[in-house]
């Protein structure tokens, strides 16, 4: 399974719905009277690890005022789809594409008010194939059921507050993370656990191009080696665009391929929520003239079992292989779940990373292009940290090299 496949790559990071909360009109009415704003809401995604397809059938948007308020409480408003519309959310993780990778779902009159909960309902699955919900495993043809628990057909609820005032507009981005949010089952079934978190709305961020030859790119933007937003490049132009970025902050952009070594350009700024830093031009496209950047590498493999303590096959654990840069940053090479070994006690999960051995290249930023990359010493060259992380457990580290062949390393995680 190659988890960089266009469409299902890593994101750091990264798969998202957007909701856009738009409040129009001019404030009040010739009487004074308070106008109502309008809700509309759209999605967007980034790329998600060791999938083809991600598919959830979307009946509904809700939105109320109190977060305790309950599914058939007073006072929801609804954008309703009819019919429901299923969306593939691996189709949505370019945004250099002219729609900014944004699926509309429609719009519905809001009141202005004080709003603390919002609902996503999905439809839940009915016989099938075809399935309402469900996923493509990367390499594997069919759709995969994806069991979305009961729950969740009231909505997958939403804790978040945002005032909507007389002739305001109000953004909210929410991001849902497909690697962490599908769970492997022991059963070898696949669960919906979302994790979603909000990010800006507005279009900032990161921009640049890559050679359009290289196969399987990934690019991440990231902060102290932790994926903050991950996409894959644009096919045809091979440009990427690492979009909505917390600003003012600086972020390290880490570019890798299949059978190359890694490339990193540190400390890029975006200094504003509207702001977009170039690093790269379709004229002088990474990897630049000069080697060695993204350099062909050979491949060695981390790989092992994660045992969790206390056991349970209802968890997502999460693989990070990461490597630190002489005076320069620690970053994320590559990350990726792991999935549950079946026909085992509960809580053992298998994983496998596939890593360049070659020395990574590293370019400080520079507003003069192009960027210029040096080599790492030898002794960076096939040097790992793995680490395995789950939710309520602590997370596990072990350093490893990988420079002369394949390593095996098991965790055993605990609370």
């Amino acid at each position: 399974m190659n988890p960089l496949k266009s469409y299902s790559k890593l994101f750091t990071g990264l798969m998202g719905f957007l909701l856009a909360v738009v409040v129009a009109g001019c404030g009040s009415d010739g009487g004074g009277n308070t106008q109502p704003g309008t809700l509309g809401v759209s999605m967007t995604d980034a790329p998600a690890c060791g999938f083809d397809a991600v598919n959830v059938t979307v009946s509904k948007m809700r939105v109320h005022q109190s977060d305790n308020a309950s599914e058939n409480a007073a006072g929801w408003t609804d954008i309703t789809l009819n019919p429901p519309r299923k969306i593939n959310l691996l189709n949505l993780n370019d945004p250099t594409q002219p729609n900014l990778a944004l699926d509309s779902l429609g719009e519905t009159p809001l009141a202005a008010g004080h709003y603390t909960q919002l609902r996503l309902v999905l439809v839940p699955n009915s016989g099938g194939p075809p399935f309402a919900n469900s996923v493509v495993l990367s390499g594997i043809p069919g759709e995969i059921a994806l069991d979305t628990p009961s729950g969740m057909q009231s909505g997958i609820k939403l804790i978040h507050q945002f005032t909507v005032g007389s002739g305001q507009r109000v953004d909210l981005l929410l991001d849902f993370d497909a690697c962490k949010s599908i769970v492997q089952t022991g059963n070898g079934t696949y669960k919906l656990k979302p994790v979603i978190k909000v990010i800006p709305f507005v279009l900032n961020g990161i921009d640049g191009f890559v050679d359009k030859t290289l196969p399987n790119v990934s690019v991440s933007a990231q902060v102290n080696g932790e994926i903050v937003r991950a996409t894959v490049p644009n096919t045809v132009t091979g440009e990427f665009f690492l979009a909505h970025l917390a600003a003012p902050a600086n972020y390290d952009v880490v570019i890798t391929a299949d059978g190359r070594a890694t490339a990193v350009i540190a400390a890029v700024p975006v200094t504003s929520s509207t702001s977009i830093t170039t690093v790269s031009t379709s004229g002088a496209p990474i990897p630049v003239v000069t080697p060695p950047t993204l350099e062909a590498s050979a491949t060695h493999n981390i790989g092992g079992t994660v045992t969790l303590n206390p056991a349970t096959d209802d968890e997502t654990v999460f693989l990070a292989a990461k490597q630190t840069f002489v005076s320069g940053p620690t970053v994320t090479v590559k990350s990726r779940t792991a999935s549950v070994v079946t026909g085992n006690p509960t809580g053992d999960f298998a994983y496998n990373l596939t890593l360049p051995i070659a020395a990574p290249s590293l370019g400080p930023y520079s507003a003069s292009l192009p960027i210029v990359f040096t080599q790492q010493p030898a002794a960076v060259a096939g040097h790992y940290t793995v680490q395995a992380s789950a939710t309520g457990y602590v997370t596990q580290s072990f350093n490893e090299d990988i420079s002369l062949g394949n390593a095996a390393q098991d965790f055993s995680l605990v609370p």
